[in-house]
């Protein structure tokens, strides 16, 4: 039967997606990820050459889901506040993500990452678009155009990045529906007040 190579991959950066999640860069090892997705450990060399490049693969496939589900259109079609809203979604939906770039972020606090590059165009269409909103009249001028990125970005993460302050802030170690239906309500009209422009008088 022949070897089904598109499958094989699919496994594998699934299980790299999980196993970077929970023990990083460092961490990690290639034999675990291997063992989770029930394939030798040499076809993670065949296919992706190194584990570091493997983490830089599933984190650049991670941010492509992401902005697929939540693409920039919103920003001007259904609000700022929607935007925020469904990133905070999710992110609820897939933590994976968040916590890949927590341990990016530890690996790669004072180097480039990999693929820096093509990073920095994804982030900087997300500034452009906001830009272009503000420039028309759409979102208030200020703040400057990267810092509400910056900052809209983090609203839309924090209460998934960091569950136990959350916990201790919100006093609720196990969210419901309601909570979390609360949660992203405040994330929106946060993210609206930040920088949707005032009515007229």
């Amino acid at each position: 039967m022949a070897w089904n190579t598109e499958e094989t991959r699919r496994r594998l950066k699934e299980a790299a997606v999980r196993e970077f999640a929970a023990t990083g860069l460092s961490g990690t090892r290639i034999e675990s990820i291997a063992a989770r997705a029930g394939i030798n450990k040499e076809r993670i060399y065949n296919y992706f050459g190194s584990k570091e490049k493997l983490f830089s693969l599933v984190l650049a496939d991670e941010l492509a889901r992401i902005a697929a589900a939540v693409p920039l259109e919103m920003i001007t079609s259904a609000g700022i506040g929607e935007f925020a809203g469904a990133c905070f979604d999710y992110h609820v939906q897939h933590p994976e993500l968040v916590r890949l770039l927590h341990w990016e972020a530890l690996e790669f606090t004072e180097r480039r990452v990999p693929d820096e590059d093509v990073r920095r165009e994804h982030y900087q269409q997300k500034v452009a678009a906001l830009a272009a909103a503000q420039r028309s009249g759409t979102l208030a001028a200020e703040p400057a155009a990267a810092d509400a990125v910056f900052m809209i970005l983090a609203l839309c993460a924090w209460w998934v990045a960091v569950p136990q302050v959350a916990r201790m802030i919100a006093g609720t170690p196990h969210p419901g529906a309601p909570e979390m239906a609360a949660r992203r309500a405040a994330v929106a009209l946060a993210a609206e007040r930040m920088v949707v422009a005032p009515s007229p008088r």
